[in-house]
C-alpha cells in the first residue's frame, strides 16, 4: 500500500481521536508517543558521529552570513518559537484546570505559589526536552546525510532510506519511527491550535474536552486544518520543503507576537501580580530582538 493512501486512514483517525475522544485519552495518546521521540537520540549514537566535531561544532558553529544560511536560522527560531505554541500552551492550561473541575472562569482566576513553581517546572522540562531532541535530529542528520553528500532529501521515506547504508538499518528504522511519531503528535496539535485561534477571535465554544454538539465550528476548524495538509501531501508538494518554508514564515510572524507576549507578561493588571522577573525579562527581550535582526537580515540577504 502506499503512503498517499495510507494517509488517509491515519488523517481520519486522528480527527475521529480529536473530536469524539476524550481529553484524558488524547492527554495518554500524546504522553506515549512523546516516547519515540528519543528515537533521535539513539539514532544519532548509532551514527558514530566524530564527537570531538561535534563538541566544537556545538560551542563555536561555523556561522556563515549568505542568504541561505541566514534564512535557515530564521526557520530554526521559527520551530523553536512558533506562533501556535503561543495559543496551544495557554490552551492546554486551560484544559488542565477544567480537567481538575475548574470550568468555571472565576475558580481558574489567581495562581498559588505551588502553582507557579509547577508550571515553571512544567515548562522548563518541556522546553529543555523539546530542544534537546530538536538537537539530537540536526545531529543525526548532520553526522549521516550532510557529510555524505545526501542534501536532496524530499519526503521523509527518502531520509530514512538515505540513512540505511550510512547509519545501518537500525538506525534507520529509529529515525523512521522518530519521523512517524513527530507526525503523529504534530497533526492533531498543529490543527488544535488552528481551531483554537480561530475560535477564539470569532467567539466560538472551544475546547478538546468539549463534546463535538457543543464545539462544531471548533471541530470542523480541526477537520478542515487535517484536510488541507492531507490534501498537500496527496497533490505530490515536497512535504521538506514545505515544512522548511512554513518554518520560515514562523520566524517572521513569531516576533511581533512575541513582543505581545512580553508586554502582557509584565502587566500586573493581567498577570495578577505575577509579572515576569529581571532574568525573564533579559531572556525575552533578547529573544525578540534576536529574532526581529535575524529576520531583516535574511530579507537584507535576498535582496543582494
Amino acid at each position: 500500500m502506499s503512503i498517499p493512501i495510507l494517509m488517509v486512514p491515519v488523517a481520519v483517525g486522528i480527527v475521529i481521536v480529536q473530536v469524539w475522544g476524550s481529553y484524558a485519552l488524547i492527554v495518554r495518546i500524546f504522553k506515549w508517543l512523546t516516547i519515540t521521540l528519543f528515537a533521535y537520540v539513539i539514532a544519532s549514537f548509532l551514527a558514530h558521529p566524530n564527537w570531538g566535531e561535534v563538541a566544537k561544532a556545538t560551542v563555536m558553529p561555523n556561522v556563515r552570513f549568505d542568504g541561505k544560511y541566514i534564512t535557515t536560522i530564521v526557520a530554526i527560531l521559527g520551530t523553536t518559537i512558533s506562533p501556535y505554541l503561543f495559543f496551544w500552551q495557554a490552551d492546554q492550561e486551560v484544559e488542565e484546570e477544567c480537567r481538575l473541575g475548574r470550568t468555571r472562569l472565576r475558580q481558574r482566576l489567581g495562581a498559588t505559589p505551588a502553582e507557579m513553581r509547577s508550571e515553571k517546572i512544567d515548562t522548563v522540562v518541556g522546553m529543555v526536552f523539546c530542544n534537546l531532541v530538536f538537537y539530537f535530529v540536526i545531529l543525526a542528520a548532520g553526522a549521516t546525510l550532510f557529510v555524505n553528500g545526501q542534501h536532496d532529501i524530499q519526503s521523509a521515506t527518502d531520509a530514512a532510506q538515505a540513512l540505511r547504508p550510512l547509519a545501518g538499518d537500525f538506525a534507520s528504522v529509529l529515525f523512521a519511527v522518530g519521523l512517524i511519531g513527530c507526525g503523529l503528535l504534530a497533526i492533531p496539535v498543529l490543527s488544535g491550535s488552528a481551531a483554537y485561534a480561530v475560535a477564539e477571535t470569532f467567539g466560538w465554544s472551544a475546547g478538546l474536552r468539549e463534546k463535538p454538539h457543543r464545539a462544531k465550528k471548533f471541530y470542523w476548524v480541526i477537520a478542515a486544518s487535517t484536510l488541507v495538509g492531507l490534501l498537500i501531501n496527496i497533490a505530490g508538494v515536497d512535504p521538506i520543503s514545505a515544512l522548511f518554508w512554513a518554518a520560515v514564515i514562523n520566524g517572521i510572524a513569531a516576533p511581533p507576537l512575541l513582543v505581545v507576549v512580553m508586554m502582557i507578561a509584565n502587566n500586573k493588571k493581567i498577570m495578577m501580580g505575577h509579572t515576569n522577573g529581571l532574568f525573564a525579562n533579559i531572556i525575552g527581550w533578547t529573544a525578540v530582538a534576536f529574532m526581529f535582526a535575524a529576520a531583516i537580515a535574511m530579507f537584507v540577504s535576498w535582496g543582494q
